[in-house]
C-alpha cells in the first residue's frame, strides 16, 4: 500500500491486505484517512518510544480536534506498521523526536 521515510531516516511499509484490516476491522474511523496515516508518519508532530518495547515507535501528528497516532515496530533500519488509531492524548514515552526542536 505505501513505503514511506521517516525523519529519523529508516522507512515504514504498509501492505494493502494489512490497510484493508486496519481500515475495515481494527479502526474503521480511518477508512478515508489513509492521507492522515502517511503524513503522521513522514512529518509528525512528535515520535516517541513505547515504554513496554524498545523497538516501537509511537508517531503522532496533530489533526485538530485530536491526533493521529501510528506504531511503528523498526528492525533492522526499516519498520512496518503495526497500527494507526485516533487519540485524545499522547501516549508515554520518551521523545526521541519533535518537530518543535
Amino acid at each position: 500500500m505505501f513505503k514511506v521515510l521517516t525523519p529519523l531516516g529508516f522507512s515504514v511499509r504498509c501492505s494493502k491486505e494489512w490497510w484493508a484490516y486496519i481500515s475495515t476491522v481494527k479502526h474503521p474511523v480511518l477508512t478515508d484517512r489513509l492521507d492522515n496515516v502517511v503524513t503522521t508518519l513522514t512529518d509528525p508532530t512528535e515520535i516517541r518510544r513505547s515504554i513496554k518495547d524498545p523497538e516501537v515507535l509511537l508517531f503522532y501528528r496533530t489533526v485538530t480536534p485530536r491526533f493521529v497516532g501510528a506504531v511503528v515496530r523498526k528492525e533492522n533500519e526499516e519498520g512496518f506498521l503495526i497500527t494507526p488509531y485516533p487519540a485524545d492524548s499522547l501516549k508515554k514515552g520518551e521523545v526521541v523526536w519533535s518537530a518543535s526542536k
